[in-house]
């Protein structure tokens, strides 16, 4: 594993404790390093969760509004295009802002980078309720795109920064599950809000975007005193804790070189990278079907002849189930220290839930089953390949260019997904059926090449010289370039 130490001092000779099970890194005497392990997830995920869980959901709950008569009223019924390029423009700016998004969270801190832009989406989707007309609709998409452009990358990209590559699993992943519990959440509110249908003369789908969009504003102002940072920047931990967490990151990862600015110079080496644009199609493979199955998955259940009440509700449990899935492949991934594997299985699941949909049309109980094997298998391999690629990138620099790289270029995908399922091709959506499939056997076919690429670079990295003279800045500047990194499969 790069950078661990050949002897690693012993606790009398540290004036130390105890060390870290793994890395054999000595941890501070006054704590454990479960102790401290559990104290940084509870200042570190539930944030993140709850930011992306609202973000999600802000997002998304246009599916559930159309239920309740958003085209109706806004004079796009029965336009088998306006209401998907009204998903599109969303991603216009969240695919090319991803990066610079990054950027500008290195430089001011993801405390006050990422609560500032919670209360734009937040404030963009109260005005989302609040549209009158078809243009209104399609800028309040647009400027949405533009205040969760850093959502995803940035929480990654942080997580990233605080725990080592054999444990980050599980966080990816109940972090990534936001977007299942989102999935949920905004079923059952759909159905809840949908009975304030005409109250004070606002129909429930505004009162859908002004209640979800309210409450996230609301959380934004909460995190912008609350909001945590990097390891480096956070003022809840002493020097020596400050130090431990540090020192085993860079036992497992190498130096991240956290007081380096990026550079445009860096983001055009960092691309140059053939592993790097690899992780690009890894994810957009997976971001096709998994935005297919959030924005249309509610028209596909009223296609099988629900109320629109009934039609929220029954959206509910794919997305619960996946949520639970997603853990039991993330702790067995962690366990094994192995993503590849865990990445491939949830894939075959979901190629096996649109192959069902593909062919059957006669058995309600099987379509809505499939809709579980989708859901399950998009929202597990989704952590797992995000985790397994950004994990092997080494320092603040390529990662940070790498996160936004594979998150904004995969999320071309979104807008794929966006005109995947045509009004003109309902009920049986053959045509997005097959899309959702291509593009997850383009994820699983950059999956297995990316392991190859990997694999290989380990063992030419074995058979060469282990010590060729690099100084600590060259190796900062290298990151998992460094010859003494080793990549996880």
């Amino acid at each position: 594993m790069f950078g661990r130490p050949k002897s690693p001092p012993a606790a009398s000779e540290a004036g130390l404790a105890n060390f870290d099970d793994d890395l054999r890194v000595p941890c501070p005497p006054h704590t454990t390093a479960r102790r401290l392990q559990a104290r940084i997830d509870c200042r570190i995920v539930p944030f993140l969760i709850v930011l992306y869980l609202l973000a999600f959901l802000d997002r998304v709950n246009i599916a559930n509004a159309r239920s309740f008569g958003l085209e109706a009223d806004l004079g796009i019924l029965g336009d088998g295009v306006k209401y998907n390029t009204a998903l599109t423009i969303f991603f216009v700016p969240y695919i090319v802002l991803e990066i610079p998004s990054n950027m500008l969270l290195k430089r001011f801190s993801p405390r006050i980078w990422l609560s500032v832009c919670c209360l734009g989406f937040g404030l963009v989707s109260v005005c989302q309720g609040l549209v009158q007309n078809y243009a209104g609709l399609l800028v309040t998409r647009f400027f949405l795109g533009v205040f969760e452009c850093g959502m995803f990358p940035g929480c990654f990209y942080m997580l990233s920064m605080w725990y080592k590559r054999s444990e980050a699993q599980k966080r990816y992943s109940l972090f990534f599950g936001s977007t299942s519990l989102a999935g949920a959440f905004g079923g059952l509110l759909a159905s809840a809000i949908g009975k304030m249908d005409y109250m004070r003369g606002y129909r429930g789908w505004r009162w859908l975007f002004i209640l979800e969009g309210s409450l996230t504003f609301v959380v934004g102002l909460v995190f912008l005193f609350t909001f945590p940072s990097f390891p480096e920047q956070v003022t809840w931990l002493s020097d020596q804790e400050r130090e431990y967490v540090m020192a085993r990151l860079q036992a497992d990862q190498g130096r991240n070189a956290a007081e380096r600015k990026i550079r445009f110079t860096d983001v055009v080496a960092v691309l140059r990278d053939f592993k790097v644009l690899l992780g690009g199609f890894m994810y957009l493979g997976l971001i096709v079907p998994a935005y297919s199955f959030a924005f249309f998955a509610p028209t596909i259940i009223q296609g099988y002849h629900y109320s629109p009440i009934e039609t929220q509700l029954r959206s509910v449990p794919p997305w619960a189930v996946a949520f639970g899935f997603a853990m039991i492949v993330a702790v067995l991934s962690d366990f094994a220290r192995h993503r590849f594997l865990f990445a491939m299985g949830p894939i075959c699941l979901a190629i096996s839930g649109f192959a069902v949909l593909l062919n059957v049309h006669d058995n309600l109980q099987v379509q809505y089953a499939a809709l579980f094997l989708i859901c399950m298998g998009c929202y597990s391999a989704m952590p797992v390949i995000v985790c397994w690629f950004n994990m092997n990138l080494g320092g603040h620099h390529r990662r940070a260019i790498g996160t936004a790289w594979q998150v904004g270029f995969g999320n071309i995908g979104g807008i794929v997904a966006t005109y995947s399922f045509l009004t003109t091709d309902a009920p049986l959506f053959k045509k997005g059926y097959a899309i959702c499939i291509s593009f997850i056997c383009l994820s699983a076919a950059s999956c297995i090449l990316y392991a190859w690429a990997i694999t290989r670079e380990n063992r030419k990295r074995s058979k060469a010289a282990h010590d060729v003279g690099l100084t600590e800045y060259e190796k900062t500047e290298l990151g998992d370039l460094n010859p003494e990194f080793r990549y996880m499969l």
